[in-house]
């Protein structure tokens, strides 16, 4: 049976090729809106962190009507990291729209969302985007689209998916590469008739799996999914099962049903077959997990997300200034906080550590974990967290660390200093194509040998570089990579930084604090480009005699300090380091405070005492 008047979409695509800007014009064209209405950009990106950072981080359902016929469509992330939510919905839906950059073509997620796509059997309509742009390459970027099919083994149906050609930024879309469009009609038309309606079987009880889970103040747990079979209403008594938990059978009941209609989710009393719907009232329900009727409890088998591949300790804060910014502080908020998260998101891994007040996390990268860390931190929590490392598997009695593959496009002048830095990280150069003035790379290099090095990069290329990697595969240990070939400056003391101690500071590398801001013994406080870490009083104040006043200090000229963001701070960490994070202030510390004892340790490790 087929509910012919809907269509479920998922738009998929690497980062920054148009999604969310996409789905903002069908939103538009598809009637959402008043006339009169004022729409902002990226209207999807509805979380702060998204909006400031202009990625999107959540996927997210939305619908808009062509012609009498409902498109539920989801929104994804295109970041690699965040890749596990791309998978966890590809199951609520019947078909995708596979975006590509018409200058760019096909980048490693455009790789790794369609495969995904292609191994569930779900129509694709590819959409190359940005045709509007003056580099654009639409004749190359489709045969390399096609290129792609064909390694990935797509059968003859999917090998004959339909193009369409558009620019989400004008909002115009045609079937001829040589014809500019006007409007969205030719999009919508193109999915309508490629996108196969939802199908399910005639006469059987219901069944909806979960794919997506919230948390609203007012209803509780919300459980958001496509419905495979019958017809689900409110006050249905249900029973939550799950595919690989075979002693999971809850008993429950549906509170409230609700469906998607543009940016709003609207109660209603039932829905069919087909329907993307959110349930409420399930208090014990999980992504993954089965809502069946009670007269037929059949679990149906959910998508196996990728393993994590890089790892961090959180932990509690007990720096100098533990406790003063935060107001969840404890190891239990911490720990319930993590498990939470664990819950939401299926690609973070959660684990008690060897100590009560240790936590072992686990997610794709460090832009995984780093966003994790900062909507932490807006919320009220203050931790600690280790240096990231990559999860090391032992495979056939062979030592093996995940390998990435890594994309750089770089300006030809800078290609040699590039190459040098590669090579210090133990990458093997995979291709390397020319385009204009421009080179373009293809790496294979240790996962490890990435931390650290986006910052490098960017000033290496005067900003001009761009770098894209993704998950390859588990091969042999390459050995030892030199992470830091810097230093760092240690405060030497507790107090405020003073200019005059700060003005003698800098002399010695680059600072990370101004005048005026509280620092600690073992406090990092900036970074020693000549190697070695070296201890600094910025709290040192002149001191003052019959010939020398306080005021002389005005002739002082400090250098502006160094701002660190969260993720410049991840990338700094060492093994002898933690970063502290509370709502107000990231600072970067020794594991051991006190100067004296850091050299001790340091003496027996060189001696192989420990």
């Amino acid at each position: 049976m087929e509910n012919k008047n809907i269509r479920n979409v998922a738009i998929i695509a690497h980062v920054d090729h148009g999604k969310t800007s996409l789905v903002n014009e069908l939103l538009k064209q598809g009637n959402v809106f008043r006339e009169n209405q004022v729409v902002e950009d990226r209207v999807m990106d509805s979380n702060a962190l998204e909006r400031e950072r202009g990625i999107t981080i959540l996927s997210k359902n939305t619908s808009c009507f062509y012609n009498g016929v409902k498109i539920n469509v989801i929104d994804t992330p295109g970041h690699a990291d965040f890749g596990g939510e791309v998978e966890r919905v590809l199951k609520m839906v019947d078909g995708v729209l596979l975006v590509v950059d018409a200058y760019e073509g096909p980048m490693p997620q455009t790789r790794f969302v369609l495969e995904k796509a292609l191994a569930l059997k779900l129509k694709v309509v590819v959409v190359i985007n940005k045709i509007d742009r003056a580099d654009a390459r639409i004749k190359e970027v489709v045969d390399e689209v096609l290129e792609l099919f064909l390694e990935l083994d797509a059968d003859e149906d999917q090998l004959n998916s339909p193009f369409v050609f558009a620019s989400a930024r004008q909002g115009i879309s045609s079937t001829d590469m040589n014809v500019t469009g006007t409007d969205m009609k030719p999009l919508f038309e193109t999915v309508i008739k490629h996108i196969p309606a939802p199908e399910s079987e005639d006469g059987k009880p219901a069944r909806l799996l979960v794919s997506s889970a919230e948390h609203n103040d007012y209803v509780g747990k919300l459980a958001v999914g496509k419905i495979d079979r019958g017809t689900i209403k409110v006050g249905q008594n249900v029973v939550v099962c799950n595919y690989h938990d075979e002693s999971k059978k809850v008993r429950s009941k549906i509170v409230s049903l609700f469906v998607y209609e543009g940016l709003k989710r609207i109660p209603v009393e039932s829905a069919e077959a087909g329907e993307i719907v959110c349930v409420a009232g399930l208090e014990n329900v999980t992504i993954g997990d089965t809502i069946c009727d009670e007269a037929s409890v059949e679990p149906i088998e959910f998508v196996k997300i990728a393993e994590p591949s890089v790892e961090m300790t959180f932990m509690v804060n007990d720096s100098p200034f533990a406790g003063r910014e935060g107001k969840f502080v404890t190891s239990r908020h911490l720990r319930d906080r993590l498990y939470k998260e664990a819950v939401k998101d299926l690609s973070l891994k959660v684990e008690d550590g060897d100590t009560a007040d240790k936590f072992k996390v686990r997610g794709r990268g460090e832009m995984h974990l780093s966003i994790l860390i900062e909507n932490m931190r807006r919320d009220g929590y203050e931790f600690q967290v280790s240096q990231p490392k990559v999860l090391i598997k032992e495979i056939n009695g062979v030592k093996c660390e995940p390998i990435d593959r890594l994309f750089l496009d770089v300006p030809e002048d800078c290609v040699g200093t590039v190459m040098n830095k590669m090579g210090v990280r133990k990458a093997d150069l995979q291709n390397m194509t020319p385009h204009g003035n421009r080179m373009k790379m293809e790496f294979l290099i240790p996962s490890r040998g990435l931390f650290g090095f986006k910052s490098e990069y960017l000033t290496d290329t005067r900003g001009e570089g761009i770098i894209n990697s993704i998950f390859h595969d588990y091969e042999p240990y390459k050995g030892e990579i030199n992470r830091r070939e810097f230093g760092a400056l240690i405060a030497h003391e507790e107090g405020k930084a003073i200019v005059y101690g700060l003005y003698n500071a800098q002399e010695r590398g680059e600072l990370f604090i101004g005048a005026g801001v509280p620092v600690y013994a073992g406090m990092v406080v900036g970074t020693n480009p000549k190697g070695g870490d070296i201890v600094v009083n910025v709290c040192k104040t002149k001191h003052l005699s019959n010939c020398r006043s306080s005021g002389s200090d005005d002739a002082l000229r400090l250098t502006p300090p160094r701002i660190m963001s969260l993720e410049d701070c991840i990338e700094f960490l060492g093994d002898d380091e933690y970063l502290e994070v509370t709502p107000e202030s990231i600072r970067i510390r020794k594991i051991i405070l006190d100067h004296n004892l850091r050299l001790r340790e340091r003496g027996k490790a060189l001696r192989g005492e420990i």
